[in-house]
């Protein structure tokens, strides 16, 4: 039987969280080859690769959430944040200007409905 994608998220998690960082990525690299477009996988590998001060590889992940989750601010801060760890502060500063305009879009749908 075939492992989910979800399944495989979950795997990565555990391994994360039992302290296993390099199966923890490595896991998450095998469910993107499965799906590329998995926004979870690569919120958590920004994650992990800013844990590790992978700083490039960081910001390229969370990059890719912010593209897969445009209407999503917190793929933003989470963006803003990872940007600032890396010493990326016009990008980071960027990222929260992207996070504020998604947040006011957010509400002005709901007032819409």
């Amino acid at each position: 039987m075939m492992v989910s994608v979800d399944e495989m998220y979950d795997q990565a998690i555990e391994l994360q969280q039992k302290g296993d960082l390099d199966g923890a990525i490595q896991k998450l690299h095998e469910l993107l080859e499965t799906d590329p477009n998995y926004a979870l996988a690569h919120a958590a590998l920004s994650v992990f690769y800013s844990k590790r001060e992978e700083h490039e590889k960081a910001v390229e992940h969370a990059r890719k959430v912010c593209e897969l989750e445009p209407e999503d601010p917190f793929s933003f801060v989470a963006l803003s944040l990872i940007c600032q760890k890396a010493g990326l502060i016009a990008e980071a500063e960027e990222a929260m200007w992207h996070a504020r305009q998604a947040q006011v879009a957010a509400i002005q749908k709901r007032h819409a409905q």
